[in-house]
């Protein structure tokens, strides 16, 4: 059973977590501050989003914590787990996106996230998910190593399995079956952890939430002073439209929060603040824009030496 005391202690990480992610990205940064913006949904709930505009290397980032609730699950959520209808249910999370404004730094992504369904005379439903995965524009194999040795470490204290089995989640879950290709270069994902039970799931959600600074800020600092101009500019802003079309047309967490009723804003915060669109494009052969291509697929990063 899952009492009110262990959700407790999840929104405690969980706003703590925000805080932190927040603070570290803005010293990072040297300029940029997150504006606050609290909200409450209608429907049950709220939340306090966290935005960052025109910093010195973050163009936009976003930083959400939300918690709602309802007596009602959406359709998106029943068509996975039929057994929440007719379930109250409380969901709970972190989700962030930073988008630099320098081509050579990657875009990031993270979520960790708590789920509880309950119904009078019957047990809770609940489970955890979350993960990280990042999306380079023009790719550097030391970069994608370290952030998948930092995934991996992550991982290692809870069985040998889980690097192996959430990042192979990651590759499948962020594919853009349209295009043929991953949207990054992945990282982790999971859903649904239960089994291990509350305890050993919460210490684990909070390990891969503990992790992404670990793995992105050292990426920053890699890449924040490397030259680019209008080219490399171009390219980000195509590429820009490839992560903009996974997250309208696949990403289950937006459509969860449209369906539920949550505040738009704050659901839409993951896109870039430009992207463009051009029609058939294929970069010439040996550019570095060809160079992603190779990137754009499952690959065992940490067995990469070249």
């Amino acid at each position: 059973m899952v009492n009110q005391t262990q959700i407790d202690q999840v929104k405690d990480y969980l706003l703590k977590l925000q805080d932190n992610i927040c603070q570290t990205l803005s010293l990072c940064d040297g300029k940029g501050e997150f504006q606050q913006d609290e909200w409450v949904r209608e429907q049950g709930g709220g939340g306090r989003s966290r935005v960052m505009s025109n910093g010195t290397v973050i163009e936009q980032g976003g930083v959400n914590f939300s918690h709602v609730f309802g007596d009602k699950m959406p359709a998106s959520a029943t068509a996975h787990r039929p057994e929440l209808a007719g379930r109250e249910f409380q969901a709970m999370g972190v989700s962030l996106v930073i988008h630099p404004h320098n081509p050579y730094i990657p875009t990031s992504h993270a979520n960790v996230r708590f789920f509880i369904a309950q119904k009078e005379g019957h047990d809770p439903i609940w489970w955890f998910g979350g993960g990280f995965d990042l999306t380079p524009t023009y790719p550097f194999l030391d970069d994608v190593v370290h952030w998948h040795t930092v995934a991996k470490k992550a991982c290692d204290p809870f069985g040998e399995n889980y690097y192996a089995d959430y990042k192979k989640w990651c590759d499948e879950y962020f594919y853009l079956k349209h295009r043929d290709e991953t949207r990054g270069v992945g990282g982790l994902f999971f859903d649904d952890l239960n089994k291990p039970g509350f305890d050993k799931s919460f210490k684990f959600m909070q390990s891969v939430g503990d992790a992404y600074l670990d793995a992105y800020v050292p990426i920053i600092e890699n890449r924040r002073n490397t030259p680019y101009g209008e080219r490399e500019r171009a390219f980000q802003l195509y590429r820009r439209g490839r992560y903009v079309e996974f997250n309208l047309v696949y990403d289950r967490g937006t459509l969860f929060g449209l369906q539920t009723g949550g505040r738009t804003e704050s659901i839409l915060m993951s896109m870039p603040p430009l992207a463009r669109w051009e029609y058939n494009y294929q970069p010439n052969p040996e550019t570095p824009e060809a160079k992603l291509n190779k990137f754009l697929k499952a690959r065992d990063w940490l067995s990469e030496t070249g």
